[in-house]
């Protein structure tokens, strides 16, 4: 029986997950959850097999969460299922430890092949994501990443293009609103970039965030 836990921040498509698992042998849903930190503090707490995350969830992105639980959880195998195939967050997601990302285009059966595949040891790309992983292979610039910025400085940016100001990211992460002013200074300075609109963007262009729905 492989013990799951699933991070999804759209509560639909998470319930919905939840329905279709539980019709599934061979699976035991142990946790669930819809925010970033949540995810991590709830994968280093149940250790589970198999983790199905969603690319972008709130406070912490995919990769973020990867990387400070695939070390400690080396036995945990991660299927990413997302609506984004951003060649830049498919490449860090697979460098953060990955073992598989099925686009939510794909459909149910797609889904399944995925979640088993990577279950049992193996690696599984969707269609969508194979192709676009081809295409990388053929222009590997396309998915260069800010390799420059630190995990810290990626954290902020971040949480600077969800809108948070500065007092609530100083509450989150634990440091002083100073320290977030120093942070938003280097990125700004790192990236040539000199207004939050222009951080947003940004963050939007390498797969940080989903782009904002104005109604």
């Amino acid at each position: 029986m492989k013990r799951l836990v699933i991070v999804e921040d759209q509560t639909a498509i998470r319930e919905m997950l939840v329905e279709i698992l539980r019709l599934e042998p061979g699976y035991e849903l142990v946790g669930q959850t819809g925010d970033g930190q949540s995810a991590v503090d709830l994968c280093l707490a149940k250790a589970p097999d198999v983790c199905i995350l969603d690319a972008k969830v709130p406070g912490l992105n995919g990769v973020e969460i990867l990387r400070r639980t695939s070390r400690r959880l080396p036995q945990m195998r991660v299927l990413v299922f997302s609506a984004h195939e951003n060649p830049v967050l498919v490449r860090e997601m697979l460098e953060a430890g990955a073992h598989g990302f099925v686009e939510k285009t794909a459909g149910l059966a797609e889904f399944r092949r995925g979640l088993d595949t990577v279950a049992n040891g193996g690696n599984y790309f969707g269609p969508a994501v194979a192709s676009l992983l081809r295409n990388v292979v053929a222009n590997p610039a396309s998915s260069n990443a800010p390799d420059f910025l630190t995990d810290r400085e990626r954290e902020i940016l971040q949480l600077v293009a969800e809108s948070h100001s500065t007092k609530e990211i100083a509450a989150k992460l634990g440091i002083s609103a100073k320290t977030v002013d120093n942070h938003r200074t280097n990125l700004m300075r790192k990236l040539d970039l000199h207004d939050v609109a222009s951080l947003t963007r940004y963050a939007f262009e390498v797969g940080l965030i989903e782009p904002r729905v104005t109604v």
